[in-house]
């Protein structure tokens, strides 16, 4: 029998190889596999929306570089930039001439897109949605999730969201039509898979057993707020999605930024972040600092300590990125190069104290997600039980 000798790699393929900065893993038991980390783009859009927002010459060289590396999963909502974040992933893949298939598209559905750039949809949900123009325009009512949908595949210029993801849960419809409703719609083949993100574990847990039990699409993934100084999902979400093989893939990796910098570094982002996360409570501190000590040992950066850390938990981290800066990009996509030791991931955890549960990090004071219809009941019991533990 006569010896295989193996080809030389075509030189295309070479190619791909020498430019993947990345890794690829199973998005929890779907079959679909997503680059690790996955790019964050709400800071992509409109400064209308946000000053910190970068618009699109600048969004295109980022999602340009993060193609170039392999950084193929890219993560957005229809309410970013009140639409024009989902405009600009459409437009990377028209001007890269980037092949459809080679990118996942992330998006979420829930809030209620303006009619026009000019403000920030979260701070008038309530008003919104008490007006003849935006009434049923919200939340996951069956005929609220397909026009979403719809609007959302015109603005990225494509035929099917890879994960489409409820941006929030709904208390004012009941979960079997929206469950229905996006069972539908991965049958039509508008979505491939369905996620969910900032919710209760029982109001997932009761959405994914409303869809076995009618033989209905399931959530293969889950969005939440995970870090290293806000560990609260450990309680009973992120058990859930282990047990039940659904992807954690949790936003906020870096507190809100308070994990990138040390704390005596003062910046307007930072400064934000202090007020946002509530303060920065004394082990707060001791974990940040720890944080510190750990980069400047392994010669990295903080936040790929940080990020390391939800990685190493079992997670896919989202990075969003509010520069242009290259640099940047290459530690999000080095990430797979930093390893933690046992004794270093104690080091890491041992100061945390518990602290409130919140469903997502400062729904309330920053983002106000919901109008009031939406949210008044989620918020009020929300702010109950935090003021139990």
């Amino acid at each position: 029998m006569s010896s295989f000798t193996k080809p030389p790699t075509p030189a295309s393929l070479q190619a791909s190889i020498n430019s993947t900065k990345v890794e690829y893993v199973q998005l929890g038991s779907s079959g679909l596999r997503v680059s690790s980390p996955i790019l964050g783009v709400m800071a992509m859009g409109s400064k209308k929306w946000n000053a910190v927002v970068m618009e699109e010459e600048e969004s295109l060289q980022v999602l340009k570089a993060a193609w170039e590396r392999g950084l193929t999963t890219w993560d957005t909502a229809n309410v970013y930039s009140s639409g024009a974040s989902e405009e600009i992933v459409g437009a990377a893949l028209k001007k890269l001439d980037i092949p459809r298939h080679k990118i996942n598209i992330l998006t979420k559905v829930f809030g209620t897109v303006p009619e026009e750039q000019g403000f920030n949809n979260w701070h008038y949900e309530d008003t919104m949605a008490q007006t003849r123009d935006y009434v049923n325009q919200g939340g996951l009512s069956r005929g609220a999730i397909f026009r979403a949908v719809d609007a959302s595949l015109k603005r990225l210029g494509t035929d099917y969201i890879d994960v489409l993801q409820i941006h929030r849960y709904d208390p004012t419809v009941s979960p079997e039509e929206t469950m229905k409703a996006l069972h539908d719609l991965v049958q039509s083949g508008k979505v491939n898979y369905i996620g969910a993100s900032s919710m209760w574990t029982y109001q997932f847990a009761r959405m994914q057993f409303i869809a076995e039990k009618n033989g209905w699409t399931k959530f293969v993934s889950m969005q939440n707020f995970y870090n290293l100084i806000y560990r609260e999902e450990e309680r009973e979400m992120i058990k859930f999605c282990k047990e039940t093989g659904v992807a954690l893939i949790p936003y906020g990796v870096l507190g809100n930024s308070l994990l990138a910098k040390p704390l005596d570094v003062e910046s307007t982002r930072s400064n934000l972040a202090k007020m946002v996360n509530r303060g920065v409570t004394d082990a707060d501190a001791t974990i940040i600092k720890r944080v510190q000590e750990l980069a400047e040992k392994k010669q990295c950066k903080m936040s790929q300590v940080a990020a390391a850390w939800v990685k190493g938990k079992g997670c896919i981290p989202i990075i969003g990125l509010g520069s242009t800066s290259i640099e940047r990009l290459e530690d999000a996509c080095a990430l797979k190069d930093i390893k933690l030791t046992e004794e270093e991931v104690t080091y890491l955890e041992e100061p945390y104290i518990p602290k409130p549960y919140h469903i997502s990090a400062n729904a309330d004071e920053t983002y106000a997600m919901a109008s009031a219809k939406h949210a008044t009941p989620q918020r009020k019991y929300r702010q109950r039980l935090a003021g139990d533990r």
